[in-house]
């Protein structure tokens, strides 16, 4: 279908996005990892930081930059 967008079956409002370093990378299981960003941000109340669990074989590793987007659906 000509100009058919998928995307908008499903508007998404943006909740957050966090830009952030990764401190660390956990081992769950073996399925998954844990991902976790909060360095000495958790003392200052604006900034926010995340903690997810993602699926092995991501590649991340602690000191990478990455960003987290919530969005509702």
């Amino acid at each position: 279908m000509k100009g058919f967008d998928p995307s908008n079956l499903f508007p998404m409002t943006k909740i957050a996005e966090i830009e952030s370093v990764i401190e660390f990378v956990a081992s769950i299981n073996e399925q998954k990892d844990c991902l976790l960003s909060q360095d000495k941000t958790q003392d200052q109340p604006g900034i926010l930081w995340f903690n997810i669990d993602v699926p092995k074989g991501h590649g991340i590793k602690a000191g990478d930059r990455v960003r987290v987007t919530i969005e509702k659906i």
